[in-house]
């Protein structure tokens, strides 16, 4: 019975560590979105879409095998030395010799929409990376804001706890204990806020990732803490490659070229189309006087048109496709424009973050040399528990505020990536460095003191 329960036990165990949630990084996530996101996976198909595209476009330059068959019977009402059955089969290889260019012009556009759909796949990845990385980074924020108010929760119980025990022996008043519990109330709601924030970025972070909410899949962790990113990178520079790689400027480059090759093949409806076939024919002599009823042999030919007047059809198109290659080029511009602005308002976001963080990193000090002072004007009997309590809110605040600066600074160096066209490295942003604190992880730097301690 001892044998068979610890093998129970030991399969159990196994069970749970085979069902473990998994652990990802931030690249680790940007992977997974890149296999299970939505979006991209419809991106995806329409790239194939385009591809399938070109395939069509392509069969142009190709024969066609073309079969055609006919079989018919004649009312007459007069007699007639005429069979009354007519029949005619064949089977023809049609080859186009000239169109135009349209053909060329086909081909060129199907490509060019193909590459199009490769650009806006490529933006969209671009796009989806830097979500996760902003999710991912709110998570870590709010977890570590959730650590933070939990030890500033159990630093007002032990205060409340050493209050309430201090009241019993008449060392302090009741006010004391009341200041207490109102620290203690006040910060519990913010250590719930912290909470529910977490699980609602890991529901926005999961839902990037292409995960249900409804199946238990949905549930991973998020590896490392929030880490601070010291990077410097140069503005002419991010705009000059933003510029020249940014898929949404190629995606509109491409638009007016195909409108180009658009209005190649408008034009190749005011020319001649000459193609040549030859095949074999199966047909019915309707004269018994020419011979028997069944005849067959082959056939070769060439067939041409040429639209000379189409009631100005074509040259209302041809103004179209100019009105449509003018508005590309004025999208194009107009895109240029708009990378350049994202690119200088992630510069300022960044910027701006590092001078919030420098204050905030100062305000920091700031609020741990007053908690010290407040402490020592308890003990020597200048100052009041209400100082003591302020004191210690305002550390909790101000590391609070300074995990905010540093997921801004995180964020803002995110989008500058995107905004440039670049991968994270190539800023030198990478996914593990240390923070401005060495040996020191970010959490602990900005954690609430363990105690309030000092004298009383």
């Amino acid at each position: 019975m001892r044998r068979s329960a610890r093998i129970v036990i030991l399969l159990l165990a196994s069970a749970r560590i085979g069902t473990a949630d998994p652990t990802y990084t931030v690249e680790d996530a940007i992977a997974v979105a890149k296999k299970q996101n939505i979006e991209i996976a419809i991106a995806s198909k329409q790239v194939d879409a385009a591809r399938g595209g070109v395939i069509e476009a392509r069969s142009g330059f190709l024969p066609s095998v073309v079969s055609t068959g006919l079989l018919r019977r004649r009312e007459r009402q007069e007699a007639s030395r005429l069979r009354p059955e007519d029949y005619d089969a064949s089977v023809r290889v049609v080859q186009s010799l000239y169109t135009g260019g349209a053909i060329t012009s086909q081909v060129a556009i199907a490509r060019l929409n193909h590459d199009k759909r490769v650009l806006e796949y490529q933006a969209l990845v671009n796009r989806v990376s830097m979500d996760v990385r902003l999710a991912f980074f709110e998570l870590l924020l709010n977890k570590a804001k959730i650590h933070v108010r939990e030890q500033s929760v159990q630093v007002f119980q032990e205060e409340l706890k050493t209050q309430r025990q201090r009241f019993e022996t008449g060392t302090v008043g009741a006010l004391n204990v009341s200041r207490a519990e109102v620290a203690l109330a006040n910060e519990q709601p913010e250590l719930i806020d912290a909470q529910t924030q977490l699980q609602n970025s890991y529901l926005k972070l999961g839902q990037l990732l292409g995960m249900d909410a409804r199946a238990k899949s949905m549930a991973f962790e998020a590896a490392g803490p929030l880490e601070y990113f010291p990077r410097h990178p140069d503005l002419n520079e991010c705009l000059a490659y933003a510029d020249v790689t940014r898929p949404e400027i190629k995606a509109r480059e491409i638009d007016v070229e195909i409108e180009n090759q658009q209005l190649i093949l408008d034009r190749s409806e005011t020319r001649p189309r000459v193609e040549a076939f030859t095949g074999y024919e199966l047909y019915s002599e309707n004269d018994p006087l020419v011979g028997a009823e069944f005849n067959h042999g082959y056939i070769v030919g060439v067939n041409a048109s040429w639209h000379i007047f189409d009631g100005f059809a074509t040259r209302g198109r041809m103004q179209a496709t100019r009105a449509r290659r003018d508005a590309a080029i004025q999208a194009l511009a107009a895109a240029r424009l708009s990378v350049a602005s994202d690119v200088r308002s992630a510069f300022l976001d960044l910027q701006q973050a590092s001078r919030i963080l420098e204050s905030e990193t100062r305000n920091v000090q700031n609020a741990d040399e007053s908690l010290e002072i407040a402490k020592g004007n308890l003990g020597a009997g200048l100052g009041t528990q209400l100082d003591i309590l302020q004191a210690a809110s305002d550390v909790t605040r101000t590391r609070t505020t300074r995990l905010g600066a540093i997921y801004l600074h995180n964020v803002a160096l995110a989008r500058l990536a995107r905004a440039s066209a670049r991968e994270p490295k190539a800023l030198d942003f990478a996914a593990k460095t240390k923070s401005d604190s060495p040996g020191k992880p970010i959490a602990e730097v900005v954690a609430p003191p363990s105690t309030l301690g000092g004298a009383r």
